[in-house]
This record gives structure tokens, sequence and C-alpha cells, in this order.
């Protein structure tokens, strides 16, 4: 049986492309703020590389599968090429320079990321399975980035797990609230039920031992605030998106503290 997603979550995204530039820096910061280190920083920057090269790729990519080639095509394959040497300059120097092995979630994150492309590449890609496959997917940098600074295997799933919650918590509440704000048909309970799953997942590392008891108490409060916020009158996308940001940075910083915390 296939389930469908919701109709009216086909044509409306979250401010910035698949989540923006908030929930791709995310995890790269958080990352670094549990385990500097250079090898870190090149995978953080591959990762911004890798999100910025999207554009060029997903051009490609619906051209290639409408079997069209434009001016643009070209173009996009010239900048594309530039990204990928960037890319592949930036992931040498973590391989060289790593204290810890850090592929497993990288390749873990894979077929999610191939899920997104796939739907990119026919121009599906603001459907909620290849939004939440996206996010959740470079949610995996986070981990990629502090196995590299030397942490456990056992922090680094927890700080993916972390941003996983945090990607489906904000991808359903800022798309109930851009269906709201469009007065278009919008079911409350799609954000609500998010937010107990996301509060869920991490009470769960916090059980398991990888996700730190400060990191439950911000998803609480984020799950209360998201609780009334869909609740009262709908913003712009410009004002959704800056708050998602401040919190999402909040976020970030009290799971880092308390990984870090004695």
């Amino acid at each position: 049986m296939t389930i469908e997603p919701h109709a009216g979550f086909r044509s409306v995204a979250i401010p910035g492309e698949h989540g923006g530039w908030s929930l791709t820096l995310e995890p790269a910061i958080l990352g670094l703020l549990v385990a500097w280190s250079g090898a870190g920083a090149a995978l953080a920057g591959a990762a911004l590389v890798a999100f910025i090269a999207r554009t060029p790729l997903k051009i490609v990519l619906v051209d290639r599968w409408r079997g069209r080639r434009l001016n643009r095509s070209e173009m996009a394959k010239r900048v594309l090429t530039i990204d990928l040497i960037l890319l592949v300059l930036l992931a040498a120097v973590a391989v060289v320079t790593a204290h810890h092995s850090f592929w497993w979630p990288l390749a873990i994150a894979a077929p999610l990321i191939l899920i997104e492309l796939w739907h990119d590449m026919r121009s599906k890609s603001r459907r909620l399975i290849p939004e939440l496959a996206g996010t959740i997917g470079i949610g995996s940098v986070a981990a990629a980035v502090a196995l590299a600074g030397g942490t456990t295997n056992g922090v680094g799933a927890g700080l993916w797990l972390v941003i996983a919650a945090r990607s489906l918590a904000a991808v359903l509440f800022v798309r109930v609230q851009l269906l709201r704000f469009k007065d278009q048909d919008h079911q409350l309970w799609h954000s609500d039920v998010a937010q107990v799953i996301a509060v869920a997942m991490v009470v769960g590392g916090w059980v398991g031992g990888i996700v730190p008891g400060l990191a439950v108490v911000a998803f609480a409060g984020l799950a209360a605030f998201e609780l009334i916020a869909v609740r009262r009158p709908p913003q712009k996308a410009v004002a959704i998106g800056s708050q998602q940001i401040v919190l999402g940075l909040t976020l970030v910083l009290v799971t880092a503290l308390g990984v870090r915390a004695p």
C-alpha cells in the first residue's frame, strides 16, 4: 500500500530551499562545538559546498531527465565541476587529518540524499518525503564532524539523533504555518505529532545514554513553543525563517553544552 503525503504538503517548502542555510549549518556547527578539529572544519566546509552545489546539480538532473540541452545546462555543469573539485579537496583534507573514522554516518545518510536527488530530478523536491530525507540526511554531518574530531560513535549517533528530531519538528511546523498564512487547507495535528515524536526521539536517546539531558529540556521547551505558536496568528515566511534560525542555534548550543558538561 502506498501512502501519499497530504495534498497540502506538495507545494509548500520550508523557507530556504530544503530547510535552507539554517538546517544545513546547524549540524556542522553542532559537530564543531562538540569536537573542534581541522578535519571537522574541512567536513563542515564540504557540507556547505555540497549545499551550494545542489542548485547546479538540480538543473543538470532536471534538464537531463527532460531530455533537453539549454545554455543554463552548460553553465550549471561548469559551476558544478568547480564545486565538485572543491568538495573533493576538502574531503581529502578531512581524511588525511581526521582523528577518527567518520564515514559511517555519511554512508548511512547516502540513500536519504539519493531520495532527495531523485525527487529533485523529477521536479518534486518540495514534497514531504524528500524534504525530510534531505534534512535528516544532512544531519549526518553533525556526527561525521564530531567523529573527525575524535569523539565516540555513541556521541556521534546522539548528535545525529538530535538533528533528525529537530528537522522533523521544524519541517512539519513550518509547513503548517505557511499553509495557514496562505489560508490553504491544513491540519494542526501534523505539526503537533511531529513535536511529540521529536521529543520522544531525544528522550529515547537520553535513556540510551547518547543524548544529554539538556537537549531533552531544550526539545521540551521547543515543542511547547511550537504547539502554542502554531495556534497563534500565522507569520510571513521571512519571520518564520528567522525564528527557526534562532531556535535552531539555541538548540545546538544547549546540546553542545550538555555533551561537553562533565
